[in-house]
């Protein structure tokens, strides 16, 4: 029996599922509404032209709302500051890092152990100040354009200093995860550059806010096998992890 319910109403059920899980499936929501295909994308074109949603091949994606840096650095800023240390505890001594762009990977720079010959490699003058004049660090900071939203350089020239450096450890900054696909960023020019840092590391850390484990974004950087280690919040469910585990990425928490 076909579905009675009215197009905007319809589209307010598909924008509360987006803001649940982050994205919808054209074919799951015709089935479920009981409605054709063509119903079911004329309501994502009429949310995407409303902002709220980007339309993908077989269904649409949460509109991202990428806060500024400086906003994002009090979001979640303790939350930040836990994870930050676990991951500062699988620097070894003397290592080389590329650390990504974003208010956590701050949170990170500043965790960093001193006296213990580290250099850091970074796109972002946050996280050069971080340890910019701490005892026990070099810092390289990459060039190229600045973009005031990542915090970071992107861009041709950022990429090809990055693949001039071998690293122990990099830690690219996350838009989201998954343990099917990986890595996704939100920025086309961000995605070369994080897949460039992976490419020349040995070990691959994601640090995940709660959010970005249920969020999605547009661009696949790096399949799952390229994660080496996964930090996340000390209260995220087991079941979510399960997977992580089963591919092969080291899980730690506070």
């Amino acid at each position: 029996m076909p579905d009675t319910t009215l197009p905007r109403e319809r589209q307010q059920l598909i924008l509360d599922r987006l803001r649940r899980d982050g994205k919808v499936v054209a074919a799951d929501l015709a089935q479920e509404f009981r409605v054709s295909e063509d119903s079911i994308r004329r309501d994502l074109r009429d949310l995407a032209a409303q902002g709220l949603c980007r339309r993908v091949y077989g269904g649409a994606l949460l509109a991202a709302q990428v806060a500024p840096l400086d906003e994002r650095h009090h979001e979640r800023a303790e939350l930040k500051r836990s994870l930050a240390r676990v991951a500062a505890g699988l620097v070894g001594e003397g290592q080389i890092l590329f650390i990504d762009a974003g208010s956590t990977n701050t949170a990170l720079a500043r965790a960093l152990p001193e006296h213990r010959g580290l250099t850091v490699v970074t796109n972002a003058p946050d996280v050069a100040m971080a340890v910019l004049g701490r005892p026990g660090f070099d810092v390289i900071l990459l060039g190229g354009r600045v973009d005031p939203r990542i915090g970071g350089a992107i861009g041709s020239r950022t990429v090809r200093q990055a693949q001039d450096i071998r690293a122990d450890l990099c830690f690219p900054g996350v838009c989201a995860i998954d343990p099917e696909r990986g890595l996704w960023t939100f920025d086309e020019e961000e995605t070369v550059f994080k897949q460039a840092i992976i490419e020349a590391s040995g070990e691959t850390v994601a640090i995940a806010t709660p959010d970005k484990l249920v969020a999605s974004a547009t661009h696949h950087t790096a399949p799952i096998g390229a994660i080496t280690h996964l930090v996340v919040a000390a209260d995220t469910d087991g079941a979510m992890l399960t997977p992580y585990r089963e591919a092969g990425v080291s899980v730690h928490m506070p």
